[in-house]
């Protein structure tokens, strides 16, 4: 597990979630495991933020957000021809949900609420495919 912790602390992910309680416990996380990340309440501050930060390494996003959704938002990075590889957490099982996020070429899905280390190897995962 520390080589995978070492190797999260060598990436700068991108958190877009709009509920305040699970950003605390992400970022608390994040914190202790001396890791790079932003966080972001929508779409839209996630965009400008990708646009800010060229050097990020991955996107996690939630669906329903204020402002613009997660799906919205993957929209737009696609428009501009932007790909970083995409996580979407969502409580939503739905099987819409789930599929338009694969059709935008979303790399994987995590449901809420995850566990840490299940999240932490899935990251580092999908940065080795990348």
């Amino acid at each position: 597990m520390e080589e995978k912790i070492e190797k999260l602390r060598s990436m700068k992910l991108l958190f877009v979630e709009d509920e305040e309680d699970l950003i605390e416990i992400i970022s608390d996380t994040l914190d202790k495991l001396d890791s790079n990340y932003l966080t972001a309440k929508n779409g839209e501050e996630a965009l400008k933020l990708v646009e800010d930060n060229p050097d990020l390494s991955m996107i996690i996003t939630d669906i329903n957000m204020p402002v613009m959704n997660g799906l919205e938002m993957i929209e737009e990075l696609k428009a501009k021809n932007i790909n970083l590889p995409i996580i979407v957490m969502s409580a939503h099982t739905e099987l819409e949900y789930i599929n338009k996020a694969k059709e935008l070429g979303v790399n994987d899905y995590l449901l809420k609420p995850f566990d840490f280390i299940k999240f932490i190897n899935l990251i580092v995962e999908l940065d080795k495919n990348n």
